[in-house]
């Protein structure tokens, strides 16, 4: 066994079948720690196994949670690369390492051209990324990529523990495992909406999802899955919005996570999206969700 099979295979046992995604467990301001480190105490006694830090985290976000948590794995969902040199992503993750041991996940991605002047040849830059991860030992089994597309897809199996593919469906997940193959760490974020009714829960998807109809990477992902231009139009359609956010009661949300499992995933990390701002902690719908997928 490589040193990198054995680092996937260590990640998948340690990450379990559910974690959560959240922008609100990352936070520059000093005074929230108090309040990231008991949310992810309480998410690691619900039975969560890790904890992705939404938007474009850094190692250092992940401080708080691990140093609350005995159990708990961390991961960055997802780190740019724009935003961070190889050689610091290198120095920071060896500082969670030699602190907490085998819990900190690096997750990278390219982010969007609309999002950074840098975005010049986002594949390549990836490689060249992971190469530099490389020199500066980083393990390829500790690292996971943002992938969508089938090259990158590749590359997360090849260069990396796996995939964690965010605003997907069960149908991106079974063809992304057909590619990967068994061994790689297949991750998925999903959206859920705790709200059964139907036109407000709707209308909460959209807003969610008004920002990554903006995005190319996105949209074409979706023209991919078999999405029509017309899909993508007014906020999305409902079939768009019905395929990538659960909503409704805890139970019918459970079915559709569960829809991941099925076509391949070995983990999903759940976003919960609601009323309230994308940087507030959903204490309540996570511990209801729990109740019924633990």
């Amino acid at each position: 066994m490589t040193e990198s099979t054995s680092g996937t295979r260590t990640t998948k046992k340690a990450i379990g079948r559910y974690g959560v995604w959240s922008t609100g467990l990352r936070s520059e301001d000093p005074a929230r720690r108090g309040e990231i480190a008991e949310t992810a105490a309480e998410l690691e006694e619900l039975g969560y196994g890790a904890a992705w830090l939404g938007g474009s985290s850094a190692p250092r976000h992940a401080s708080p949670l691990l140093g609350a948590t005995s159990r708990l794995v961390v991961g960055t969902s997802i780190q740019s690369i724009w935003q961070y040199e190889a050689d610091e992503s290198a120095a920071a993750f060896a500082e969670l390492e030699s602190s907490h041991p085998g819990r900190f996940v690096l997750g990278l991605g390219v982010s969007h051209a609309k999002l950074t002047d840098q975005y010049r040849r986002p594949y390549s830059a990836l490689v060249a990324y992971l190469d530099a991860l490389d020199k500066a030992g980083v393990p390829a089994g500790r690292r996971v990529l943002a992938a969508l597309g089938p090259r990158t897809l590749e590359l997360s199996g090849d260069r990396a523990a796996g995939a964690i593919p965010y605003l997907v469906t069960p149908e991106h997940t079974a063809s992304a495992r057909e590619l990967l193959g068994d061994g790689p760490l297949l991750a998925p974020e999903f959206a859920v909406v705790p709200e059964a009714d139907p036109a407000r829960a709707r209308a909460l998807a959209r807003g969610h999802l008004a920002l990554y109809l903006s995005l190319p990477n996105y949209t074409g992902n979706f023209l991919r899955l078999g999405f029509a231009e017309d899909d993508l139009t007014g906020g999305g359609s409902d079939r768009l919005v019905d395929a990538l956010y659960a909503w409704g009661d805890e139970e019918r949300i459970r079915d559709r996570v569960e829809a991941f499992h099925r076509a391949g995933a070995d983990h999903v990390a759940i976003q919960v999206v609601d009323a309230g701002a994308r940087d507030d902690l959903p204490r309540e719908a996570w511990r209801r969700l729990a109740a019924v997928l633990m």
